[in-house]
């Protein structure tokens, strides 16, 4: 694939995810691939001094954008980019259900008011809270956006994709979030859920597609 320009939005630089959210991620991948998987994909990735070394549970802004698209280019690498994506997607489910406990309290969507809304708000808060969450707490820059069928949300600096170049759209643990979010918040229901621009394959954007009713 040909060198493009750099993204006017994703330019260069050194962005960061919290420490407490890049121990999230390896911990959700260890518990999709085990403690040896992971560190097979942290060297890989050129990334040892993570092995038996996870990031701290703090709010330090350390757990830089390039580790964790180092980290998600050598899961592709290792096993081919469609168990990786399966693997990606695995992981960001993971990482939604650890992350709710630490996060859920904090932002008000673990209350018993928020839960018993009718479900249409409740998706719409969600969205709202969550893109808040990274927005507020990372270098992470999401924004929200809809049409008639679908909700849009659309990564403005991505992490997830950080570093990349790809055919196609590869944010697959930032669509596994999403999906395991929307399962959580609805009780138990699936939703079509689809990365559809992704800035790793030349897009302005990364935007997942989301629709606005249950599939099931």
């Amino acid at each position: 694939m040909t060198d493009r320009p750099v993204s006017p939005i994703q330019e260069p630089g050194q962005y960061f995810f919290p420490n407490k959210m890049g121990r999230i991620v390896l911990l959700a991948m260890e518990e999709v691939m085990g403690r040896n998987g992971v560190n097979a994909i942290l060297n890989l990735a050129r990334l040892q001094h993570r092995i038996e070394n996870y990031p701290p549970n703090d709010f330090d802004e350390a757990f830089s954008f390039d580790e964790l698209g180092r980290l998600l280019q050598a899961l592709d690498e290792m096993y081919g980019p469609r168990s990786g994506r399966g693997l990606a997607r695995r992981t960001g489910r993971a990482c939604l259900k650890i992350g709710i406990k630490d996060f859920g309290p904090m932002l008000g969507i673990a209350d018993m008011a928020f839960r018993v809304l009718p479900l249409g708000m409740k998706l719409r808060i969600g969205f709202e809270v969550l893109g808040e969450m990274f927005n507020r707490f990372t270098d992470h820059l999401v924004r929200l956006g809809e049409d008639k069928q679908y909700y849009h949300w659309i990564i403005e600096r991505c992490g997830v994709c950080w570093g990349r170049k790809s055919d196609s759209p590869c944010c697959h643990l930032a669509v596994g979030i999403l999906e395991e979010g929307l399962y959580w918040i609805s009780g138990g229901r699936n939703f079509y859920v689809e990365e559809v621009s992704c800035i790793a394959a030349g897009d302005s954007t990364c935007t997942i597609l989301i629709g606005k009713h249950p599939l099931d």
